[in-house]
């Protein structure tokens, strides 16, 4: 398995380099964020450990622009930014796991073994379909370019069709994901909220499935 580790902290780059080199990986080593990025565009990297603060490019910039690269490569971000806020931001850019400084080998390791076995699949941080786009991180959504303003029950219900393109969704789906579960609401709620969303991206691009439920058009 390669691994790169891009962190500007000399000695802890270096350590980390022996420790990994000593559980059978092959590892570069980058201390610049820039140079990062190229190594991770071009590398053919199984795994990255992406520090946040970099010279020239930050950590979250690296993983954002892979992301939009399509570049899937698994990612832990390490950081000694421990808020909240900073954990989801790292998240939210696109990395797949975030670990805060000081922390673990032990625990690193067997976070960088479970990104492993997860492998490399698309993980997009922006859903699209068609000119619909809509940012999870963000709570954005924009058709044809245009920002169309949902409530959050509409953001919720676009944002499950999106993560199943192509796919009839039932109502019963809709509403074990979409509604909380203590709330008894009937199935006709969805039917409202659908038609709600329809005036808002345009009724073209979410078709009824009779009998089974609803899916979003094909688009050319």
């Amino acid at each position: 398995m390669r691994l790169l580790v891009v962190e500007d902290e000399a000695r802890l780059a270096a350590a980390l380099q022996r420790g990994l080199q000593a559980e059978g990986f092959a590892v570069d080593v980058s201390g610049d964020g820039q140079d990062g990025l190229e190594m991770a565009r071009h590398g053919g990297y199984d795994a990255m450990i992406l520090d946040v603060m970099l010279p020239r490019l930050s950590g979250y910039r690296i993983v954002r622009q892979l992301r939009a690269e399509q570049n899937w490569v698994p990612v832990l971000m390490l950081s000694a930014k421990d808020g909240e806020y900073d954990q989801a931001d790292g998240l939210d850019c696109g990395a797949d796991d975030y670990l805060t400084k000081p922390f673990s080998y032990v625990v690193l390791l067997a976070r960088l073994r479970a990104l492993l076995r997860r492998g490399v699949h698309e993980r997009p941080t922006v859903l699209s379909h068609g000119d619909i786009e809509l940012d999870p991180a963000e709570r954005r959504v924009t058709v044809a370019g245009a920002e169309v303003q949902l409530t959050a029950r509409e953001f919720a219900l676009l944002e499950y069709l999106l993560r199943r393109p192509g796919q009839v969704v039932s109502k019963i789906e809709l509403l074990d994901h979409v509604w909380d579960a203590a709330d008894e609401t009937a199935p006709n709620a969805v039917e409202v909220y659908v038609g709600y969303v329809r005036r808002k991206i345009g009724r073209e691009r979410l078709e009824t499935v009779r009998g089974a439920g609803y899916r979003l058009a094909a688009m050319p």
